[in-house]
């Protein structure tokens, strides 16, 4: 073989080889990118394990996170402050519906003036 050939045998099986690891196939398994993408969450630009972590206002916090609704506290990756109402309801749950059996009305804090 000439070095012509063998120079044009190298720059085919690299070109090739390129072309399929772009693709992820054959050196990745089948839906192996998937699984990686379902193991994660998207918040904006960043990722983040839905395992410790949530998208609360375009920002991931921890699972932790709490915030204040009147007199109450709620769990913010998981139930939402209705302000209108005081209301702490699921995350889901639309803040107009009529108050469910999980939901938690809260009181409105006062200052106290002496």
């Amino acid at each position: 073989m000439s070095p012509r050939c063998c120079t044009l045998a190298v720059s085919a099986a690299l070109c090739l080889l390129m072309v399929l690891c772009s693709q992820g196939a054959p050196v990745s398994p089948m839906g192996a990118r998937r699984i990686v993408c379902e193991l994660y969450g998207r918040c904006g630009d960043e990722f983040y394990d839905p395992a410790h972590y949530c998208c609360h206002d375009q920002a991931v916090v921890p699972l932790a996170r709490t915030h204040g609704c009147g007199n109450c506290t709620y769990r913010v990756c998981f139930e939402q402050c209705c302000p209108l109402s005081l209301t702490v309801k699921l995350r889901d749950q639309d803040c107009s519906a009529a108050a469910g059996p999980g939901d938690r009305l809260c009181h409105s804090i006062r200052s106290r003036v002496s």
